[in-house]
């Protein structure tokens, strides 16, 4: 059966079983080091306390005199000295004290021979040795010769038995100080572990989580991470890659709506096609009887009075099939040098009765340094005309219309700004993109393609047109052109 483990985890687990297997190799190292050199030092003591002893009773030695040795040998022996031995030149036991008679046994005869010639040579052993009680003894056994100084052989041997007990105490002490400095490294380790798989996989974690969000369609998801080594320069292609999804899913949506557009469009000038055909050739024939009918003089002032309704109510019907054909028709344009305060006055000047009729108070806010821009001159007139009326229908008698003419700078590229607002009733912030589909309209007596053609017409220009929020009461509209037109 497969598990599934995350890299966190398999990250902890080998650091702990590398770490552990490090630390355990060189406790295990130090501690035979340390067990050795103990050891030296106990193998160097009991020489040192073998020559002794052999030193000092050398003369009751030589003339053989046992109970001289026993007496001195006793005052020997302790918990480390457990027993000693003389061996004569025959290899034989000469004097054997120890701290129980059972030891008998280590003792009966000498581990170094006779023809031995070096006085620094010695003989040595490390035995266990347990009672009928149970009880361990551990002994570091060493047996040197003993010379004398006229002749060149050896004259006996001394054994002495070295308790090994407080070597075995102090290694124990060895092994449970390198257990616990063991232990304390391991958790230190797991700490640097978990405090490192955390540093690594965290940022991983964060890059996981938002690819998931990113498969779900969030493009606007971010990885805040700042390190400078891989794991940031993975955050930061991530990053990249998604504010590129992200742009182009805006390209994509713009290019749908502007594709859903056109097959409006499409549709409508189908339709517009449709209801010219069907409606001009009868319309105008009755129109030319009417005009017949009013030539008469046989009309009284009543009956002329309703011809002449009728003839405008044709008019009117003409004129919204003009309207309807000239908004499906591709958008011809004549792109020259103009000058944008001109075409504003212009339009300005063409709406002057209206303006005047309802005592608009019109405020210019135009900055200087304006320079002549690359447009088609008679279709942006035609847009700052649809709007300025939209203005002055939807303002009351004494009420203001400003606008506005600055540079600005969009997307690192300058840019003409023009501001249109008004006193008026304003425009619902629900309905600030609705006013600019076809045939949308508020009004009783329009039929909601002015605004829409406006759109069309400046982004033929490049350009964009939007309603923005008004501090005051009333609405306000942005034009945005750029000096240069793509044609």
């Amino acid at each position: 059966m497969r598990l599934d483990i995350s890299i966190r985890t398999r990250y902890i687990l080998s650091v702990m079983f590398l770490l552990s297997l490090l630390i355990a190799t060189t406790l295990f190292v130090i501690e035979q080091r340390e067990r050795k050199a103990i050891l030296n030092e106990q193998k160097t003591k009991g020489v040192l306390i073998a020559r002794y002893i052999a030193q000092l009773n050398l003369r009751p030695f030589v003339i053989g005199d046992r109970e001289g040795v026993e007496e001195s040998v006793l005052t020997q022996l302790s918990d480390e000295l457990l027993y000693v031995v003389f061996y004569d030149r025959n290899s034989q036991p000469f004097v054997a004290k120890s701290f129980a008679s059972v030891f008998e046994d280590l003792y009966p005869h000498s581990n170094i021979g006779p023809d031995v010639q070096e006085e620094m040579a010695y003989f040595e052993r490390k035995r266990i040795v347990d009672e009928e009680t149970d009880k361990v003894f551990r002994i570091l056994e060493i047996e040197i010769p003993i010379f004398l100084e006229e002749s060149a052989k050896k004259w006996g041997s001394i054994k002495i038995g070295h308790s090994l007990e407080e070597m075995h105490l102090e290694n124990q002490s060895t092994r449970l100080m390198l257990i616990l400095i063991g232990l304390v490294g391991i958790l230190i380790g797991v700490a640097g572990a978990l405090f490192l798989a955390n540093r690594v996989t965290g940022p991983l974690k964060k890059l996981v989580d938002g690819t998931v969000q990113i498969s779900k369609g969030d493009f606007s998801q971010r990885i805040d991470i700042e390190t400078h080594d891989e794991i940031g320069d993975l955050a930061r292609s991530f990053n990249e890659m998604s504010r590129q999804l992200q742009i182009a899913r805006k390209k994509m949506l713009e290019a749908n709506k502007k594709l859903i557009q056109a097959e409006k469009l499409a549709s409508i000038g189908r339709i517009s096609a449709s209801i010219a055909h069907e409606i001009r050739n009868p319309l105008t024939s009755v129109k030319l009887n009417i005009q017949k009918v009013l030539e008469s003089e046989h009309l009284e002032n009543l009956e002329k009075n309703h011809l002449e309704i009728s003839r405008e109510g044709i008019s009117q019907i003409e004129k919204f099939i003009k309207e309807m054909l000239n908004f499906t028709r591709v958008t011809q344009l004549n792109f020259d040098r103009f000058s944008i305060v001109q075409v504003i006055d212009e339009a300005v000047k063409m709406m002057a009765d209206h303006i005047q009729t309802k005592n608009i108070k019109l405020n210019r806010d135009f900055k200087e340094g304006i320079p002549h821009v690359l447009v088609d001159g008679d279709k942006l007139r035609q847009v700052l005309l649809n709007i300025l009326q939209n203005s002055c229908d939807a303002i009351d008698d004494g009420g203001e219309i400003r606008i506005g003419l600055s540079m600005v700078e969009r997307k690192q590229e300058k840019k003409i700004r023009i501001e249109i607002s008004d006193s008026g009733c304003g425009i619902a912030e629900g309905d600030w993109e609705t006013v600019f589909e076809p045939f949308y309209t508020t009004k009783s007596s329009g039929i909601g393609l002015g605004l829409a053609n406006a759109r069309k017409i400046i982004e033929h220009h490049n350009g964009s047109i939007k309603v923005i929020k008004r501090e005051d009461t009333g609405s306000a509209f942005e034009i945005i052109i750029p000096l240069e037109v793509d044609k």
